[in-house]
C-alpha cells in the first residue's frame, strides 16, 4: 500500500512529527518506546481505547529528514520525505505481512494523516485510533480504498 501527501511544513517538521514520540502519541495509531531518529529495536504498543497491545519493531533506516524505515510486527513502514515548495511530500509505503487487509489499513492512515495534518497547522483534532475510527467515517473510507484497490 503506498499513498502520498503534501504538508505546508518542511521536512524538518515533518519529521518530528514522524519521530518524536510526543508528536506520534497525538496522530499515529500507537505510541512509541523511544525516538524513531536512529536505527534500532523498541516496542510500538498499538492503543485501541483501553486496550494496549506491545509490538515489537526495528527501525532499519533513518536518514534525517528525508528517509524513515521500521517494522512493526510482521509489515514494514517507509516514510519518504522530500521538499516540495516551503513544504514537504510525504510518501507511505506500508508493506502488509497480512494479505487483503489493504483497504483497512489504508483507511486507517488516511486519518491518522488527516490528524497530522490538523496537528501540523496548528488546529489539533486529537488522535484517533482503532475503535474511535469507526466515528470518523472509517467503513466509508474503506469502502472508497476496497473499490480503487480491486478488493
Amino acid at each position: 500500500m503506498c499513498s502520498s501527501d503534501l504538508f505546508r511544513q518542511a521536512p524538518s517538521v515533518v519529521w518530528a512529527a514522524l519521530t518524536d514520540p510526543a508528536e506520534l502519541d497525538q496522530w499515529a495509531p500507537f505510541t512509541a518506546a523511544r525516538d524513531l531518529g536512529a536505527p534500532g529495536e523498541t516496542v510500538l504498543t498499538l492503543v485501541d481505547g483501553p486496550d494496549k497491545t506491545d509490538i515489537p519493531a526495528s527501525v532499519v533506516r533513518a536518514s534525517a529528514p528525508t528517509l524513515l524505515e521500521y517494522t512493526w510486527g510482521d509489515d514494514r513502514l517507509r516514510w519518504e520525505l522530500e521538499p516540495s515548495g516551503p513544504g514537504t511530500r510525504l510518501t507511505l509505503r506500508h508493506t502488509l505481512a497480512k494479505p487483503g487487509t489493504d483497504a483497512m489499513v489504508a483507511a486507517g492512515w488516511h486519518l491518522c494523516l488527516v490528524v497530522l495534518r490538523h496537528l501540523l497547522d496548528g488546529s489539533p483534532v486529537g488522535v484517533i485510533r482503532v475503535r474511535e475510527a469507526l466515528d470518523h467515517g472509517w467503513e466509508e473510507l474503506r469502502d472508497g480504498y476496497a473499490a480503487k484497490l480491486g478488493g
